[in-house]
């Protein structure tokens, strides 16, 4: 099913899914995206996103601190943002942009759903031919 799914999405489409499976925060978005879909306006952009979050393919969750097991600092994926509150955020043109600070934690970053990973990877059937 992958191989078919992934060609049937737009580039934008494309863009949020890899995005969401290299787990960055939601700017990182605007190098993986084609340079016409570049100039689209968040809100257009926030539409595919949402597309994306209603077919269960990827959540919009918070960054969160993470330390590793040697004490390392790091970032993870944190909390759920309710699909009612994503209307709003995505519209929103500061979330599109690598905070000033450089500090992560609290940007919103997509993360592949396990329904995602079936658009995304190549299933065992496929690997196989």
């Amino acid at each position: 099913m992958s191989e078919q799914a992934w060609a049937a999405l737009s580039e934008s489409e494309r863009a949020f899914l890899i995005n969401s499976y290299e787990i960055d925060i939601l700017p990182g978005v605007w190098g993986d995206l084609e340079e016409p879909d570049q100039s689209l306006p968040v809100d257009q952009l926030a539409q595919i996103l949402l597309g994306l979050v209603d077919r269960g393919w990827i959540e919009v969750r918070r960054v969160a601190p993470w330390i590793s097991p040697a004490g390392q600092e790091g970032f993870q994926h944190g909390e759920l943002v309710p699909r009612d509150q994503l209307q709003a955020l995505l519209c929103d043109a500061a979330n599109w942009e690598y905070p000033e600070d450089g500090n992560w934690i609290g940007a919103l970053t997509l993360v592949e759903t396990t329904e995602g990973r079936k658009i995304t990877h190549l299933s065992p059937e496929e690997r196989a031919e």
